[in-house]
């Protein structure tokens, strides 16, 4: 494919893209294949010869597009959003044209540097406390990670390391092997599961701790579990509170965790991944309360900043403990203008070595939307949840499960929890909108969050008014059903009474 040929199929693939987009309200949000349907469709091989790039994106609408749960509709309400926008997506291809490996300074200065800057941008625009910022003397700083996933691993990793080497000097009658054995991190039962698997990742086992009534993990929880460990011999290591939990979006109290952490050189990392762009609202202000005393957090930019996944920041208070536990240096890796200030390797700062061109899109999408234009994408969602919300408060069918945050709702049937369950399941086989469903105190419940690349109030009646007519079909079945169930035990109560005469009358 010469430089003319990509010109005609990146125009192409751009129309096919922005065709897409603006016509994604035409698709049932979820397919109708069956797992394997790929499999049968294409060939065992590759091609042996070349084919025409026209081929190809006939093949892609033919057997790829069937198979696409569509992320970016308005009718998608599963988990989290997952945003993406058009300036986005260029920022994504020009970095894919640039095509570069940013794991140090001299590998491409500007994939570093646009990163400082941009991350320092996003610090700001959240309100973030001054020693997150490159700018800032301190050791703190920002950087790109893939996923919160990627994030919270390095934390953890990063923490058992500083426990470990702390431990050593301080114990010096312990070998390595021994304080390996006794580490122990801690999270809320509302957790996210990565942060279950970071800990597996990181062969250091992390308690669960259970979180109150409102869903909401406290110090007082943390304080009891560290002490009991502690008396076992055990060493705590790293607490991972949660601004925005799975299940609810309930929100940690940072400010009484943090101070158990303190007293126990325990490093606190605060998982945000979705609710760290209420950040930049003052009428959210309340959940930024304690991120001053926290040693890093994470928030994923692909959730509420309308920049494609992969693309999650994550700032660190001091650097220098996660460098320190991940530095591998070879002599290929060293360049003349290591170590200056301000201009980090991030090579230290993840897991892999290569890096891509993330800061690029950010760049883009921030100059092209602006930090209004970003701060009025959020306070959409919001009122979005709180039309709905207002919706299932009208309908004395359904109830609310917890307080709606931000751009999720949480909400039920009324009754057992069969009919919450019958009716997420006729709403999965009619494919007009998606959720799904979680549990609290035995409690089945759905979760409703705003999402999708342009979504409007009208997608919201859309979304209740396919909820209201299914739970109605639920509710008439339930009672054709009772209805049958009560002639068939009428009857048969009638037979044996028959069958009883029947015996009385033989003898």
């Amino acid at each position: 494919m010469d430089a003319q040929e990509f010109r005609e199929f990146g125009k192409a693939a751009v129309d096919f893209v922005a065709d897409y987009l603006e016509n994604i309200r035409d698709h049932d949000v979820l397919p109708s294949v069956e797992p394997g349907y790929l499999l049968d469709l294409l060939p065992k091989q590759m091609p042996e010869t070349p084919e025409t790039w026209s081929e190809v994106l006939k093949d892609i609408n033919r057997v790829i597009k069937p198979g696409i749960t569509h992320w970016q509709s308005p009718n998608m309400h599963a988990y989290y959003p997952t945003s993406v926008s058009y300036p986005s997506i260029v920022g994504e291809m020009l970095a894919s044209g640039f095509s570069i490996m940013g794991f140090s300074w001299i590998c491409s200065p500007a994939c570093t540097e646009l990163e400082v800057v941009v991350m320092d941008w996003l610090a700001k625009f959240l309100n973030l406390p001054e020693h997150f910022l490159h700018e800032n003397e301190g050791p703190g700083g920002g950087v790109i990670q893939g996923s919160a996933s990627e994030a919270v691993l390095v934390a953890v990793l990063a923490a058992r390391e500083q426990a470990v080497r702390r431990l050593r000097l301080s114990h010096p009658e312990l070998s390595e092997s021994e304080i390996r054995g006794k580490l122990i991190a801690y999270s809320s039962d509302q957790s996210n599961s990565c942060i279950e698997k970071a800990g597996v990742l990181a062969a250091m086992p992390i308690k669960l701790l259970p979180a109150g009534a409102d869903l909401v993990l406290r110090g007082d929880a943390l304080k009891q579990a560290i002490e009991q460990d502690v008396a076992a011999g055990l060493i705590p290591v790293i607490c991972i509170a949660s601004l925005g939990t799975t299940g609810t979006c309930a929100y940690d109290d940072i400010e009484s965790l943090a101070s158990i952490c303190e007293k126990n050189q325990v490093w606190l990392h605060v998982d945000a991944a979705y609710a760290g762009g209420a950040f930049a609202l003052e009428e959210c202000s309340e959940l930024r309360r304690g991120l001053d005393r926290v040693d890093s957090l994470n928030f994923n930019l692909h959730k509420f900043m309308l920049v494609n996944f992969d693309c999650a920041a994550m700032w660190l208070r001091d650097a220098n403990k996660v460098i320190d536990s991940f530095n591998v240096d070879r002599i290929y890796l060293k360049h003349k203008h290591e170590g200056q200030t301000q201009i980090p390797d991030f090579r230290h700062w993840q897991i892999p070595l290569g890096r891509r061109f993330r800061a690029l899109k950010v760049w883009i999408t921030f100059r092209t939307l602006g930090a209004e234009g970003l701060r009025a994408h959020i306070r959409k969602h919001i009122t979005l949840a709180k039309q709905f919300e207002d919706l299932v408060k009208a309908d004395e069918r359904f109830e609310l499960i917890a307080p709606r945050a931000l751009g999720l709702v949480c909400f039920r049937a009324k009754g057992d929890n069969e009919i919450t369950s019958q009716l997420l399941q006729r709403l999965m086989e009619r494919k007009k909108i998606y959720m799904v469903k979680a549990e609290h105190c035995g409690q089945l419940f759905l979760r409703f969050a705003v999402c999708g690349m342009d979504p409007k109030p009208s997608d919201i009646d859309f979304a209740w008014t396919e909820i209201q007519t299914q739970l109605t079909s639920v509710c008439a079945e339930q009672q054709v059903n009772a209805r049958k169930a009560g002639e068939l035990s009428e009857l048969t109560h009638h037979l044996s009474g028959l069958h009883v005469t029947n015996e009385t009358l033989q003898r």
